[in-house]
This record gives C-alpha cells, structure tokens and sequence, in this order.
C-alpha cells in the first residue's frame, strides 16, 4: 500500500471561492498544483515507476495516473475528469483531470477537510468588488491529526498578517520519533519561526561559532526587527553580544 504524506504548507495554495459583497468579504478555498503532484510522486515512488495518460470520453477529457507495483511488475491505474480553466481551456481541463486522478491516489486528500474560510477585506484589497489580496498558508500554518484532518490552519496576508486561524499547532519534542511523519515535515527554518522570543534568546546563546549565529539570525532577523518590543529587544542584545563575542576569539 502506498501511502502519501500530507502536504507542508508551502505546497499549499489560496485561491477565492466566493465573494460577499455586503460584508466586503470572501472565501478561500486550499488546493495544490500539478508540479506538487509530480513531485510528491518523484518523491514517493520515484520518477520511473509513474506515468500519466489523457483520453477523452464522451467529450470529457480524462486523465489516468499509473504507479507501478514493483513486487509484481503491474501497473495499476486511477482516473478522473477534468473541468476546463478560465484561462486555458485545454491547457486547464488537461491539468485538472491530473491533479484530481492524483487525489484518487490519496494527494491532497486532506485538502477536503479544510474549514470554511471566511477573510474580511480592507478598502483597498476589496478594490470596489474586485478583490486583488494574496493569501497564503503560514510557515508551519497547516497540522493534521491521525486521520489526516486539517485540525490546525493560519492563513497569512502578503504581510505576513495572520487574516485566518483555527485549532492549534502542537509543538513536536525531541523525544519524538525522528521518522515521524510529522517530525520530517517541520524544517529547521519552521523550528526557528516557531520559537518563543525567550527561546529565541536561548538558542542564540547557545550558538558555539559565527557561523551557527548568523544562520539562525538570518531566519529570524525579520521576525525581531520588525517591531520594537521589550521581548524583540532582548533578542537583538542576544545577537549583539553573541557576536561580540565570536569578534573576540
């Protein structure tokens, strides 16, 4: 049985779903594009053990994806339909019908599971009923429990602003399996982000070389210089001191 991992937030798209004009709102809907399901497959079962095929069928345009078993040599195949882009009709039915043949495989699946998501627009993102915003799932913004529902979910504004959140995120310890599925989807840059400014701090002074200061720093500085609190103040003396120190050596 082949089981695909969930997907991080960074191969998670944002597109409008509806648009409510009296509250000067809209919905969002998550989906994933076809270069993420080539990928995951690349990455799954390997480049040379899938294949897609198109055919059409009662004038619908269908795509069929294959995984081949590599016990016994066979291949076996999943498809489904595709509907047809705003902007390129073929071009868009050919995609679809492959992204959705994926989600027979299991890609994405969770994506169904995603709450209603409801962001009320600024005057200047409303536009006059033409919304131009862009809306993405935040570093570390998407978890899921052991079903694979979508139980925790942040959607950030172009600014970095937090405009959705539901549930939240709970922080994997060390002491956890390191072939834990969730475990592998949390980068080191993810890890950082997600540190309290104290345990920012902590991980600075613990650095042992310029070169573990400034990779940290460069993850984190535009977390911290961004705004002038007492707590991002501590971070930056960190920062300062850490590299005082290392000029000394």
């Amino acid at each position: 049985m082949i089981n695909f991992r969930k997907l991080k937030a960074d191969e998670i798209e944002c597109r409008i779903g509806q648009t409510f004009k009296a509250k000067q709102a809209i919905s969002l809907l998550l989906y994933k594009n076809a270069r993420c399901d080539m990928a995951l497959l690349d990455e799954v079962v390997g480049a040379e053990n899938w294949q897609r095929e198109h055919y059409e069928c009662k004038g619908n345009l269908y795509c069929r994806v294959g995984i081949k078993n590599n016990t016994s040599g066979e291949w076996v195949w999943k498809s489904d339909a595709g509907v047809e882009s705003n902007t390129e009709a073929i071009k868009g039915e050919s995609s679809d019908s492959f992204k959705r043949a994926c989600v027979n495989w299991g890609i994405g699946r969770e994506l169904y599971t995603a709450p209603f998501i409801y962001i009320e627009l600024t005057d200047k993102e409303w536009n006059n009923g033409s919304p131009r915003c862009k809306f993405d799932v935040a570093p570390m913004g998407i978890g899921y429990d052991d079903q694979g529902n979508i139980v925790f979910l942040e959607i950030v504004d172009a600014k970095g602003n937090v405009r959705f959140s539901m549930g939240e995120m709970v922080k994997l310890t060390k002491s956890q399996k390191k072939d834990d599925q969730l475990f592998d989807m949390i980068t080191e840059e993810d890890r950082l982000l997600a540190l309290s400014p104290e345990e920012a701090i902590l991980e600075v002074e613990k650095c042992e070389s310029r070169k573990a200061l400034n990779a940290i720093h460069k993850v984190l500085k535009a977390k911290y210089y961004k705004y002038g609190s007492q707590e991002n103040n501590g971070y930056i003396t960190a920062v300062n001191n850490a590299s005082l120190k290392f000029h000394k050596l």
